[in-house]
């Protein structure tokens, strides 16, 4: 491989984009576009810079291996930086069920504040310190935080070349011989310039499964219908529109006394008046705090008071996703809560950003925009306050949180993308509670998930569908602890490609617990270590998958290197405090 002295530079570093483009050209495959355009060679080309990405490029590096990667955005790490989604996570996440490299990753966020916070003394002797509180979460902390400890990572293989790493560069088309991709080119959105990226290997680990089509690879979308799956919880018909809701995230804080009242959307007529049509109903308006309970399916009351304790309602959403608690800090820094809203109140379902035209994209993004702005300035002037009285005036947009102008963050937190047809295809028979013992026959006290031949990873969490543009309702019901297996990240056909993200061979049904923050980076991790065992072993991607002998010794491998491939037994995990 070659080390170029230019791929030192961040193509379009400093150029500062506020929001998603989502525009450019049409997606083909085939001869790529004339006149020849300038070209950057790699082990691994990985297209997207999310948490998926960065595990993958991490991974590879330290292998040995030469990477390229781009990013949509100016900010790498995906859902939780550009998205702001703290992550979401398992209840023993801070004893097992993740990567060595992902834990090393938390901690470096927790010693991030311990550094350059001015925390209480109690505060920064917590050995789990959760900088927010939030109780999503157990590491709830801001978006910069963790694009500071990601880009902290990489920034030794950028200063000695084995790294190139292209902000907000987005693909546009690829050229592929015998199934196999040649090159993809890329494009600059802020500056128009075209590459043309050649590599041994390519990764797609973008947010929405954007090199899929590109490249031909098969793959599905929105859900398959029960027919085809068998899934105890899947939509009665295949329906590849049927996509979840996307939400336009934004952070919040509170000054009580002043007025920081937004002005009002233009969208918030239509959104004030909205009612979700959605099967099972929702109970109301979309901007309420009443809502339906994801499990349960009945109408569930929500409290909000951003002072202190709730009177009404299950949960006080204002420390629910609470990403800075006043109370960790000293006094006298000026420091206030910050509250980090992505709540069911702010999903979009009214449109899909997969299979929609570009101006249709853009059209959703802005109106999921509205939608966002809307709710606050709703909680700001109309929501129902529990001490009396109507609206938060003091509640202020925190738009250096997100790092945009428009306080929205720079990309749209997304639940569902394209998802290969891959070796293996995970279903609900494998890791749903309810669906696994009636398959097994048993009680569902004594099933465990399958395990798989193949598996290079594990991860849980409850599977998770939020409403959706074809009008079903939450779909929400308990997994258990899962593996991965390999064979969910090889496509079928396309012999050098990689799904590193959420588009490995899931369903509908199941990317609701394989697509959270653990299971991506480890999706992305392995990723990066089948590249680098690939080709030292000059062998296709799929023969690691098929060869008993190379598969054992890279499932060992990877257990060395601290991925875990299998939980510990039912009754040796205790729940973490």
């Amino acid at each position: 491989m070659i080390n170029r002295r230019e791929s030192f530079v961040r193509l379009g570093a400093g150029l500062g984009v506020t929001s998603i483009g989502l525009v450019g050209c049409n997606s083909f495959s085939g001869r790529l576009a004339k006149p020849k355009r300038k070209e950057l060679k790699a082990d691994l080309v990985i297209i997207g810079g999310g948490l998926g990405g960065c595990a993958a490029a991490l991974s590879a590096l330290r292998s040995g291996l030469v990477v390229i990667m781009t990013e949509e955005t100016d900010w790498i790490g995906g859902q939780l930086t550009s998205q702001g989604v703290p992550p979401d996570e398992h209840r023993w996440i801070e004893s097992f069920g993740c990567t060595r490299t992902y834990r090393k990753f938390r901690s470096a966020i927790r010693g991030y504040y311990r550094r350059h916070y001015p925390l209480t003394d109690k505060a920064k002797q917590l050995k789990n310190l959760n900088p927010g509180n939030g109780s999503v979460s157990r590491l709830c902390h801001e978006p910069k935080v963790a694009l500071a400890c990601l880009e902290s990572l990489l920034v030794p293989f950028e200063a000695k070349g084995q790294l190139t790493l292209l902000i907000q560069t987005k693909p546009i088309a690829a050229e592929l011989v015998d199934d196999s991709i040649r090159a993809v080119e890329v494009v600059n959105m802020e500056t128009g310039h075209p590459l043309i990226l050649t590599g041994s290997i390519f990764a797609d680990a973008t947010e929405l499964g954007d090199l899929l089509p590109l490249v031909d690879c098969e793959h599905v979308t929105g859900t398959e219908g029960k027919k085809q799956t068998g899934e105890l919880h899947m939509p009665d018909k295949a329906s590849p529109g049927n996509q979840q809701a996307f939400t336009m995230c934004f952070a919040i804080d509170h000054v009580d006394g002043e007025e920081h009242v937004i002005d009002k959307p233009t969208g918030y007529d239509f959104w004030r008046g909205y009612i979700p049509n959605l099967m099972p109903a929702w109970p109301g308006r979309l901007l309420d705090f009443t809502y339906t309970h994801p499990s349960s399916g009945l109408p569930k009351r929500l409290g909000f008071n951003p002072m202190g304790s709730h009177k009404v309602g299950v949960i006080n959403l204002w420390t629910y996703r609470r990403i800075l608690d006043q109370s960790n800090f000293k006094s006298g820094n000026g420091f206030r809560d910050i509250s980090l809203v992505n709540w069911p109140q702010n999903d979009y379902f009214l449109g899909n950003l997969i299979g929609a035209s570009h101006d249709e994209r853009d059209r959703h993004i802005a109106r999921s925009k509205q939608l966002s702005l809307s709710l606050l300035y709703w909680l700001q002037t109309e929501a129902p306050c529990d001490y009396g009285g109507r609206g938060w005036p003091g509640l202020r947009l925190r738009k250096d949180v997100m790092g945009t102008d428009d306080g929205l963050a720079k990309y749209p937190y997304v639940r569902e993308s394209r998802r290969i047809k891959a070796l293996t295809t995970i279903v609900e028979q494998d890791c749903g509670k309810e669906n696994r013992a009636l398959v097994l026959g048993k009680k569902q006290s004594q099933v465990q998930a399958k395990r798989y031949h193949d598996s290079v990873g594990v991860g849980h969490y409850q599977i998770d569908l939020h409403p959706s543009t074809g009008g079903d309702n939450y779909i929400d019901f308990e997994a258990l602890p899962f593996e991965l297996p390999l064979g969910a990240l090889i496509p079928q056909r396309v012999s050098n490609l990689i799904a590193s993200c959420k588009n490995i061979g899931t369903t509908h049904v199941t990317n609701g617990c394989y697509r959270l923050h653990p299971i991506e980076w480890n999706i992305g991790e392995v990723a990066g270590h089948l590249a680098a065992t690939a080709i030292a072993n000059s062998v296709r991607l799929q023969a690691v998958w098929e060869n008993t002998k190379l598969l054992s010794s890279f499932q060992a491998f990877l257990r060395k290197t601290g991925v875990e491939t299998s939980w510990p037994p039912p009754q040796t995990r205790r729940q973490d405090g």
